[in-house]
Formats: C-alpha cells, sequence, structure tokens
C-alpha cells in the first residue's frame, strides 16, 4: 500500500522536474528576438527530438504517478471500510 504512494509521488516529482528541465533549456536557448540558437542544423535536428521525447518520458512519468497515487487512495478507501465493517456490531 505504501510503495505505490512512494512510487506515485517519485514518479510524479521525476515526471515534472524533466519537463521543467527542459523547458529551461529551452528558455535559455533563445535570443533577444526570441530564435533558438544553436551551432549547427545536425545540433538542432538531434536537441528538439531529444526533447520531444523527453517530453512525452515526463507525460508518462506524470501520468503513472498520478496513476500511481489514485492506487493509494483507493486501496486506502477500501481498508477503511473494511475497518468499519469489522467494528459494526450485528
Amino acid at each position: 500500500m505504501v510503495a505505490s504512494l512512494v512510487i506515485g509521488i517519485i514518479f510524479l516529482v521525476l515526471g515534472l522536474g524533466l519537463r521543467y528541465w527542459i523547458n529551461r533549456r529551452k528558455f535559455y536557448r533563445r535570443s533577444d528576438t526570441g530564435a533558438e540558437g544553436f551551432s549547427s542544423y545536425e545540433k538542432s535536428v538531434f536537441i528538439k527530438f531529444i526533447e520531444r521525447v523527453g517530453k512525452w518520458i515526463a507525460y508518462a512519468l506524470i501520468i503513472f504517478g498520478l496513476l500511481s497515487l489514485w492506487v493509494y487512495s483507493r486501496e486506502k478507501k477500501e481498508k477503511q471500510q473494511q475497518n468499519v465493517e469489522i467494528q459494526k456490531p450485528n
């Protein structure tokens, strides 16, 4: 039960951190006119591809983290309902 909470928090933080890091790199790569600066065309294509893949990985981590937190809340709710049923007198 606690494992899904820990996994959910870790994956959520990793996903959000990855999104932040990619967006921060993109922001600081821009010039005053708003154009991104690369030293070569190949580097531009490669970095943009890696960032796109990284964003999809970040989305997957965030979704998996949220699902793990949802599973934890469902398990906790079911356990509370079982405790209530056990304590009820017949």
